[in-house]
């Protein structure tokens, strides 16, 4: 991969077309138009000193490992292991969020097509396992593929906001007013404090901007990395902070019924949007290219949670490393590691079948794993301070400033997506992430003890003789 290359898979990952577009339901009840943007605003402002924070670090350790081996490096053993168990409940999260997010959009556009389709949890639970088999095949292909499509993806992302908001806007008859996109507050959750409600629905937003350690993981397939991956980080959520800000003004002018919208057939509220403003032949046209992206997404992601498994794998850390470590003798791509992910993400979505609001506790899952993942390597790399060795790209002076704003907004998060989201709470209703987090966390601390603590060991950095004959061994 090339420096462009490594910004277009957190740029994908990132996309603003699938965590925009599948959670914007959740915004309408959770605070509505008006915590929808301004939460954009607040939130896309926070990340990015959480991903200046990562990249600095990113910049000094570019390993696929990234984070954990970061942690490891910077606070020893026992910070690798823990941070690594978050990153990969994070990044399996992610994928069954991004890609049940793509089923859903494909059951609205096939109930367009055809009438006697109707999107149930069941036929969207086929859909989400037939996305997840394409693209864990797509990534059995080696890592120029990868590159390739993700280059593609960028420039499908950005000329797709720029059409859905040009279409949205040039269209149809009626808008909505300037002080209703910025200043409508809706709470349909079941809570009655406001606050409470702000603070929730800021998933959209922090679901959203996740997912940008993708250029660190893919950093050893990447040249200039301690450069290339580091730049990518900051670019992706900058240039997403933008283009997401601008589609969600797109689609909140248009909204022309907010309860139908809520409360869509199609079980997608912008394809309701769609359809309202511009009929059904605008509203596939329109889908199709959210569900294009939402691919491109889940491909990437796929990409990066399977090299975090090889990683974690190739330092003995995972039940059976023998066996996910292994990579392709002809592409190179650990193809063992990408069949664990998506089987995983399969799984991870199976609530869905049951519960309404499991979709938003997949994606809590994402969020509550893989962000205090990013704030351990930069807290680890403030607490060491003079001894910190940074790489070529540095914050320099404004390092230790931006480390502990970093910090103590990913602490704040973590500890909000633990919180129920609807109220009153039962089996239905119930937010599973933090049973999630508890039960990953229990796992590691278990492995550790069974088996961590003697098979677990982080390579030397930059690839030595002993590592590299390690993996020698393992290629098939």
């Amino acid at each position: 991969m090339g420096p462009f290359g490594n910004f277009a898979i957190s740029f994908s990952v990132i996309s603003v077309l699938s965590g925009c577009m599948t959670l914007y339901g959740f915004g309408l009840t959770t605070g509505g138009p008006a915590v929808m943007m301004w939460g954009w605003v607040a939130v896309g402002f926070m990340v990015m000193f959480v991903g200046a924070g990562l990249a600095e670090v990113t910049s000094a350790y570019p390993t696929s490992g990234a984070l954990y081996y970061m942690a490891d490096q910077l606070g020893g053993r026992r910070w690798g292991w823990y941070t690594g168990w978050l990153n990969l409940l994070g990044l399996l999260g992610a994928i069954a969020g991004i890609d049940y997010g793509a089923a859903l959009c494909t059951g609205a556009f096939l109930y367009l097509q055809w009438d006697s389709f109707y999107p149930t949890p069941g036929t969207i639970m086929i859909i989400y396992l037939c996305i997840l088999c394409v693209h864990g095949a797509l990534n059995l292909f080696g890592v120029r593929l990868v590159s390739i499509l993700n280059s593609i993806s960028v420039w499908w992302h950005l000329g797709g906001v720029v059409v859905i908001t040009g279409v949205l806007w040039l269209v149809p008859a009626r808008h909505q007013s300037a002080s209703f996109v910025f200043g409508e507050f809706v709470n349909d959750t079941g809570w009655s404090n406001s606050l409470y409600v702000v603070l929730i629905g800021l998933l959209l937003a922090q679901y959203t901007f996740s997912g940008y350690d993708a250029s660190a993981h893919l950093s050893e397939e990447t040249t200039r990395a301690q450069t290339s991956a580091a730049r990518a980080i900051v670019r992706a959520i900058g240039w997403s902070w933008v283009a997401g800000f601008v589609l969600l003004c797109g689609l909140t002018f248009a909204i022309q019924n907010y309860a139908g919208t809520q409360d869509s057939w199609t079980g997608v509220a912008p394809a309701q949007i769609f359809l309202d403003a511009l009929g059904v032949g605008g509203a596939k046209a329109l889908l199709l290219i959210v569900i294009v992206a939402q691919l491109f997404c889940g491909n990437a992601e796929v990409a990066a949670a399977s090299r975090m498994v090889f990683a974690f794998s190739r330092d003995g850390a995972l039940p059976g490393s023998r066996l996910w470590r292994r990579v392709s003798g002809r592409t190179g791509t650990p193809t063992r590691a990408v069949l664990l992910s998506v089987a995983v993400a399969a799984l991870l979505a199976v609530p869905a079948l049951y519960s309404s609001t499991a979709y938003a506790a997949v994606t809590s899952i994402n969020v509550i794993g893989i962000t205090p993942a990013y704030a351990i390597p930069i807290y680890l790399r403030l607490r060491r301070g003079r001894g910190f060795k940074p790489g070529p790209w540095n914050l320099g002076r404004w390092g230790v400033p931006v480390g502990w704003i970093a910090v103590v907004w990913v602490t704040f998060v973590t500890l909000l997506f633990c919180l129920p989201q609807t109220y009153p709470i039962s089996l239905k209703t119930f937010n599973y992430a933090p049973v999630a987090l508890l039960v990953v966390l229990a796992l590691a601390a278990i492995w550790w003890v069974v088996a961590g603590r003697r098979a677990y060991e982080i390579p030397a950095h930059g690839g030595s003789d002993r590592e590299m004959a390690r993996l020698d061994q393992e290629i098939v």
